[in-house]
């Protein structure tokens, strides 16, 4: 699942073949037919074990600390993911997002959108979560389901730009300014960059 999951991240569903995923793994070809019955639905196997990897970390990463810490840790966790791999692979959500808007019959179906809906959801009620508790401690005035949709929507679009440009100093520049109007405090830098 690893491997196969690694394949589909670098290259995309569509760039991704069964027989690379065979031939990396060290098994026939027929072995991952008989097994899951197609490439889209061992990327759906593959991508369940990613997303539920993933939540565990970003469950860690927002436990402990200042609302300002565990925001930090967030998105510090968020673009190290981004920048993960040689070179780096992006965000496995963000480039399924854009397959499902491929061609039809090409990319990914109803079931990888429900996927990549469900964990972006699971991911945002986390961030809920912290920030509600952040709000009860009184580290933050505003309303938390609407700055963690907010704080989910700039993940993505750091996606998008650590594509476009690769630069993890920009990536992080946008994330501190994100807490900072999250939290009502100065956007001057209150981090180390």
């Amino acid at each position: 699942m690893r491997i196969a999951f690694d394949q589909f991240w670098r290259k995309g569903v569509r760039g991704t073949s069964l027989s690379d995923i065979a031939r990396e793994a060290k098994v026939q070809r027929g072995s991952l037919y008989n097994a899951f019955g197609s490439k889209e639905l061992l990327f759906l196997c593959a991508y369940e074990r990613y997303a539920s990897e993933y939540l565990s970390s970003v469950q860690r990463a927002l436990s402990s600390g200042t609302l300002r810490d565990r925001l930090t840790a967030f998105f510090d966790l968020t673009i190290k993911n981004f920048r993960s791999g040689s070179p780096p692979r992006g965000c496995p959500t963000t480039r399924g997002l854009m397959e499902l808007a491929s061609v039809e019959g090409e990319g990914l179906d109803e079931n990888a959108r429900r996927a990549f809906a469900d964990f972006v959801a699971r991911i945002t009620g986390l961030v809920q979560e912290a920030l509600s508790k952040g709000a009860k401690r009184g580290e933050f005035k505003g309303a938390p389901e609407i700055a963690a949709l907010h704080i989910v929507t700039v993940t993505r679009g750091l996606a998008v730009l650590e594509r476009a440009f690769g630069d993890e100093t920009q990536l992080q520049r946008i994330a501190t300014h994100t807490v900072n109007l999250i939290l009502g405090t100065s956007t001057r830098a209150t981090r180390k960059e």
